[in-house]
């Protein structure tokens, strides 16, 4: 996630050299071949530029919408785990009677902590990239049982589950913390779901490529009509056209998967970290890990 609100040129160019040098190229080949042979033949109008323009930006205008929508909806999701995971460890800690039940204690605690490796694994898994994170919350024999599974965060709440539904038989918490406790793991299994279905839901093929391909075209027909009337300067007309177009069309693609380990996507190791720390903190326990640190000069945080 991108922290700062100015660029500089040198990072605008790390971001769109390509599109540029491919810009300038296209809407070169396009001058000659107007000026040497179609030029002779065809007329473009002006008007068709005008036209196109105003289609092509309702076009990108229609996807950068979605695709900040597919991204502000990841955030709330990540935003309202947040919320739960406190309130996991804090009603676990607190609900449970301890004190009758010392048996318990050590169980409570993991249960915790268990939760951390549900997070980290749900990063992981959204991601795709591999992280044994998750692995030093857990035992041996639970990284055994759920590694056997295919969707590990899954197994982890079922590990879950089962251990609340052994603190309500002992007695360790009463009915109504049983309720409550279980309600907050219905949620994370919500927004385990819906971050799935935003993972997994491809934002419609026919849009990304229609629209990829109505800019090339806009860029090469604005070409053409304006080398007739600013001759060589309609490389550089067009290059500006075109540039701006696809910045445009790109600024939503990149935040189109909001789950990608990309600068623009989600801060996921940040908000699990920020997870860790409070609950870290919330046990009284030592040593308590650093905030994750921005990168490229606070430029953007993962």
């Amino acid at each position: 996630m991108l922290l700062k609100h100015r660029l500089s040129f040198a990072q605008i160019f790390a971001f769109t050299w390509k599109v540029d040098l491919t810009l300038l190229f296209c809407c070169t080949i396009v001058y000659f071949l107007d000026s040497y042979w179609l030029a002779a033949h065809v007329s473009i109008p002006v008007a068709i530029s005008a036209v196109l323009g105003t289609a092509l930006a309702f076009f990108i205008g229609f996807n950068n919408n979605q695709a900040y929508a597919r991204w502000w909806e990841a955030r709330k999701i990540w935003g309202a785990l947040v919320n739960d995971s406190r309130s996991w460890g804090r009603g676990l800690l607190y609900y449970s009677n301890a004190d009758a039940h010392p048996e318990n204690k050590a169980l409570v605690r993991h249960m915790i902590y268990r939760h951390l490796a549900f997070v980290y694994a749900l990063k992981m898994a959204l991601r795709k990239l591999p992280d044994e994170y998750y692995t030093r919350f857990l035992t041996k024999e639970e990284i055994d049982a759920v590694q056997q599974q295919q969707n590990i965060p899954n197994a982890i709440l079922n590990l879950q589950t089962r251990d609340l539904q052994h603190l309500r038989n002992t007695g360790a918490i009463d009915g109504f913390a049983f309720i409550e406790l279980d309600q907050l793991l219905v949620k994370h299994c919500d927004e385990m779901g819906k971050s799935e279905r935003i993972k997994n839901t491809v934002f419609p093929p026919s849009y990304v490529y229609f629209t990829r391909l109505f800019i090339w075209f806009y860029v090469i027909m604005n070409t053409l009509m304006m080398t007739e009337s600013i001759g060589p300067w309609a490389i550089l007309f067009g290059w500006m056209f075109g540039f701006v177009y696809h910045v445009t069309y790109l600024n939503g693609l990149t935040i189109m998967n909001p789950f990608e380990y990309h600068p623009l996507a989600m801060p996921l190791d940040s908000i699990s970290r920020t997870i860790e720390i409070n609950i870290i903190e919330l046990l009284g326990d030592e040593p308590v890990p650093q905030p994750v640190k921005p990168k490229a000069d606070g430029l953007y945080i993962m």
